[in-house]
């Protein structure tokens, strides 16, 4: 992994320069092409953007990501470059905008790299759903990187790149973040605008952020988050400040421990690295309280009930008649075009989501879930008036083999137990480095606190890391 603050430093130094160094990253992302990270490599455009960056230093006023590399999946979109979903059904279109927080990261100086593969229309926690084939996990190709943001969590592992972007809507960023080692923090819904975030599950998808450390997270998260009119759906705040603060971490504070049943669900890896950093935490002033969480075996019922129902509706503008692949031929164009346009993945949780959503249905499926929902959101609103960081495992195992699962939804869908429920409260969460498994495969835990209050979840990786 590459820091963007050591690339800085060379740049001081004049130990490098920005079309160089992008050059090199361009090479690298060459030589790793088997690993089936990039969906788009943007080399000219990246090339052009790295010159802009060392005419800015050597004139002595750079931006805030001045030169920095930064990945974007796949469902991001981009102005003028591809943005496919990992799709056939959208395999060669081309936004005419760019998202909110590719703009805003571009403005300061960003150089965007390419965009990254994904779980198609980012369903999936193994990277295996992708129109374009699978990622490999740089640590070992024989297991998966996670996902969906597999791509993103891989380009960051594998140094090619300094940071990516991501999106979370059922721990989507911080799984993969723990299959590959990496930080993955997903922000307060709102905190981040999802303008040109391809729907998925509008109420739960919240843009990431991965990366090779806590520094260069806080970096991005102070650029791209903030109000913004074109998204109604984003906090009414300013940016964040939280890299100026990121030393500042709390002499004392309390944080939540998860109950011996709950975390038996977790192989012994994860066990022994949950505990070893319960005693880590305690060491930073931490002092531990044991939580209690209600029910949390209804996270998952939950999740998939409301993020398949919201799938069916925002997936339905894929026809054949406005954009995208179209099936040849008239008759009953509109089914073929969805049949041979989308993957077994996505058709499942279509069907799934129309289903709880039908007439007969929606009372005893939906409705019970959105509940569940408010039920699961109280507690959490609970938990932090007792704690002001919440510690959990991100993962129950460490990462798994390539087609170990992907013919098992359940048990796919069980990789992510530990991190749906933060997307359910809208709360903030981080995936950070843990160490590895006796098998040396990276594992990863997570900070989870109230919302906007990402200083700590940062700060306290921050100090970990160290």
């Amino acid at each position: 992994m590459i820091k963007y603050s050591d690339f800085l430093e060379k740049i001081q130094k004049k130990e490098t320069t920005c079309v160089d160094f992008t050059r090199e990253i361009l090479d690298n992302i060459e030589k790793n092409k088997h690993l089936n990270v990039f969906i788009t490599v943007c080399g000219e455009k990246a090339l052009a953007q790295a010159a802009e960056s060392d005419k800015r230093f050597s004139e002595g006023n750079p931006r805030k990501l001045e030169g920095m590399i930064v990945a974007v999946k796949d469902n991001i979109s981009t102005k003028g470059i591809r943005t496919t979903c990992a799709s056939r059904m959208l395999e060669n279109f081309e936004p005419i905008y760019d998202a909110t927080a590719v703009e805003r990261l571009m403005a300061e100086g960003a150089i965007i790299i390419g965009k990254t593969n994904l779980d198609e229309f980012a369903m999936g926690s193994s990277n295996e759903t992708s129109y374009f084939g699978n990622v490999l996990n740089p640590i070992n190709n024989e297991y998966t990187p996670g996902g969906s943001s597999g791509g993103s969590a891989a380009a960051v592992a594998a140094g090619l790149c300094h940071v990516a972007l991501g999106s979370d809507t059922g721990g989507s960023v911080r799984q993969p973040a723990a299959f590959c080692g990496t930080i993955g923090l997903k922000p307060t819904y709102g905190r981040i605008s999802r303008w040109g975030l391809v729907a998925f599950a509008s109420s739960l998808d919240q843009i990431g952020i991965l990366s090779a450390d806590a520094a260069d997270t806080a970096r991005m998260l102070d650029v791209i988050s903030g109000a913004d009119a074109k998204d109604s759906t984003c906090a009414n705040m300013p940016p964040s400040q939280t890299f100026d603060r990121l030393s500042n971490s709390p002499e004392k504070f309390t944080f939540g421990v998860i109950s011996n049943e709950l975390l038996n669900n977790c192989s012994t890896d994860i066990i022994d690295a949950y505990n070893f950093y319960v005693e880590k935490l305690k060491s930073l002033g931490g002092e531990p309280r044991v939580i209690s969480l209600t029910n949390p075996k209804i996270w998952i019922p939950t999740y998939n009930i409301l993020a398949t129902a919201e799938a069916s509706s925002n997936l339905s503008r894929y026809d054949g008649v406005r954009y995208g692949f179209r099936a040849e031929g008239e008759d009953d164009f509109v089914t073929r075009t969805r049949s041979e346009g989308f993957g077994m993945e996505v058709k499942r949780r279509i069907m799934l989501g129309t289903f709880v959503l039908s007439s007969g249905y929606y009372d005893a499926y939906y409705t019970k879930a959105q509940k569940a929902r408010r039920l699961i959101y109280d507690d959490y609103n609970r938990i932090f008036n007792e704690v002001d960081v919440l510690l959990m495992p991100t993962t129950p195992t460490p990462p798994f083999k390539i087609g170990e699962k992907i013919n098992d939804p359940i048990a796919m869908y069980y990789s992510d137990l530990f991190t749906i429920s933060a997307n359910l409260a809208a709360i903030p969460a981080i995936s950070f480095p843990a160490g590895s498994s006796a098998d040396g495969l990276p594992i990863g835990l997570q900070l989870q606190s109230k919302h906007y209050n990402e200083d700590i979840l940062l700060q306290l990786s921050n100090a970990l890391s160290k």
